[in-house]
């Protein structure tokens, strides 16, 4: 139930975003943002998600805008720290700057640098499912 209210919050909050959609459609996407790869160890493109960019103030959470080979925002990902996934815990409101929401993967990461401590990604994907193949590698 908890996993279908934040898919529900998550998809209504894209579509107040569409404005914003605008401004982070193409990489590089503004400041606050900043390149991942240039704030931790991580490579440039990371397959399966693609070109990560984040405003360091947001961290661990997010969002990361995910962009594919073309420089074409693909996904929005929430990094969620399991630690805080508990009844004293909420994440409300979390943004879409992407726009439209497509569908949503949500699935453990043990941990990585930048977001070391295990944790959920949520993604919020602004393409097809098909459309996915152009981070794939």
């Amino acid at each position: 139930m908890k996993k279908l209210l934040l898919v529900s919050a998550l998809t209504l909050s894209g579509s107040l975003c569409a404005m914003a959609a605008q401004e982070v459609a193409k990489s590089p996407p503004a400041a606050p943002y900043q390149q991942v790869s240039k704030l931790v160890k991580l490579p440039d493109f990371l397959p399966g998600m693609g070109q990560l960019f984040v405003d360091p103030a947001t961290l661990p959470a997010g969002p990361f805008l995910a962009y594919d080979h073309d420089g074409r925002l693909v996904s929005t990902i929430y990094m969620l720290p399991t630690k805080d996934l508990n009844p004293d815990k909420s994440f409300a409101d979390l943004a879409a700057p992407g726009g439209n929401v497509d569908h949503v993967d949500v699935y453990y990461n043990a941990g990585h640098p930048g977001v070391e401590e295990p944790h959920v990604h949520v993604v919020l994907w602004h393409v097809t499912a098909a459309d996915e193949a152009s981070v794939a590698k």
